[in-house]
C-alpha cells in the first residue's frame, strides 16, 4: 500500500518533484531540458495539463500541475514515461561524454524493482503535495522561482 506523498484528489493542483535516479545531472545539457519543455507543451495542448509553475534543475524538476480531466496520476505517469524514453534515446544516439556512466547508473537502478527492464531514468514517486490554499500555492511558486538562484548561491558559498 502506498503511503506518504500520494495524489489523493486527482482534480486538485499539486506541487510535484520528479528526480533523476542517483541525482544524475542530466539537465545540465540543453538538449535534455528541451525534451522536458516539449513534453510539457504537448501535455498542455493535448492531455489537459494545467501548468502553473515549473523549474528544471540539473537533476530534478519541480512543478505545480493540475489535470483538466481529473487524472493527474495518469498525466504524470505519461509525462515521465515519454521524457525518460526520449532522453534515454538521445543519450544513446547523440554525442554524450558521460554516456556509459549514465546508462550504467540507469541500468543499475532497475535491479531494485521489476517495473523497468533496461533503464530506470526517474526515481519512483513524485513527492506530491496537494495545493490546499492560495497561500500554500504562492509559497510553492516562490520556492520554484527562487530555486535556481539558491542553487547558484549554495555552490558559490561552498567554493
Amino acid at each position: 500500500m502506498k503511503e506518504g506523498y500520494v495524489i489523493r484528489d486527482q482534480n486538485l493542483p499539486h506541487f510535484l518533484t520528479a528526480t533523476i535516479v542517483d541525482w544524475v545531472d542530466v539537465f545540465s545539457r540543453k538538449s535534455y531540458r528541451d525534451c522536458v519543455i516539449e513534453c510539457l507543451d504537448y501535455c498542455i495542448k493535448n492531455k489537459g495539463m494545467i501548468l502553473y509553475s515549473y523549474v528544471i534543475m540539473t537533476n530534478h524538476i519541480h512543478m505545480i500541475v493540475q489535470s483538466k480531466e481529473g487524472k493527474l496520476s495518469d498525466l504524470i505517469r505519461d509525462f515521465k514515461k515519454y521524457t525518460s524514453k526520449t532522453i534515454l534515446e538521445k543519450i544513446q544516439s547523440e554525442p554524450e561524454s558521460r554516456r556509459e556512466w549514465m546508462l550504467e547508473r540507469f541500468q543499475l537502478a532497475t535491479k531494485t524493482h521489476i517495473r523497468n527492464k533496461n533503464f530506470q531514468f526517474w526515481q519512483l514517486g513524485n513527492h506530491a503535495e496537494e495545493i490546499y490554499s492560495e497561500k500554500f500555492m504562492w509559497s510553492k511558486i516562490d520556492y520554484i522561482h527562487l530555486n535556481p538562484r539558491s542553487a547558484k548561491c549554495s555552490s558559490k558559498n561552498s567554493l
